[in-house]
């Protein structure tokens, strides 16, 4: 098992020690020859999504990763990577994201709050966004005050916060069997 992080900008360092705690392989990707590594999985971390899309298009990354993702290669996308995969960016799940829908750095907050699946789990809002529509094959893993802030379509998990920075393993864990079940297909 060896997952792939996107590391143009943002919290990606995070979510490699949290693969580590979980004894995963992982590696970053910066460029196109990174790309080109074996690899299980793809995860998205927080950012800024308007200075990572340009970055990923200056870098030759955007067209293989949204080849390699509606292929099948399964993805994690948290706050800006949850938005990366919206309908406007990479465009391989079928949700529609708010981008800063809980308002600027200082509305920033954290809660315990139910997953589905998984129970009660710390969330980290930062300048987070929250999915405003979600087509009919999206299954909605979580909701605060109404609004989307979890998703899954087949092998794309989204989380609008960042369990990265919390010691809960169990949302990677969850993506980690995503990436599992997908190897064993195929």
């Amino acid at each position: 098992m060896r997952i792939a992080i996107l590391a143009l900008q943002g919290a990606f360092a995070e979510h490699q020690q949290m693969l580590r705690r979980l004894q995963v392989d992982s590696f970053l990707i910066r460029n196109a020859d990174d790309w080109n590594q074996r690899k299980d999985g793809l995860i998205i971390p927080g950012g800024e999504s308007t200075a990572m899309l340009k970055i990923m298009k200056d870098e030759g990354l955007f067209a293989p990763i949204q080849t390699a993702l509606r292929g099948g290669l399964p993805v994690f996308g948290t706050c800006a990577g949850l938005i990366m995969l919206d309908h406007e960016h990479l465009g391989t799940m079928d949700i529609e994201a708010k981008r800063n829908a809980y308002g600027r750095q200082l509305g920033s907050f954290f809660t315990i709050h139910d997953f589905k699946g998984i129970g009660d789990i710390p969330m980290t809002f930062i300048r987070a966004p929250y999915i405003e529509r979600a087509g009919p094959k999206v299954e909605i893993l979580s909701r605060l005050d109404g609004k989307i802030i979890a998703a899954k379509q087949e092998n794309q998990l989204v989380c609008a916060f960042h369990p990265e920075l919390s010691d809960d393993t169990r949302v990677h864990e969850w993506f980690v069997q995503i990436c599992q079940s997908r190897q064993a297909e195929g």
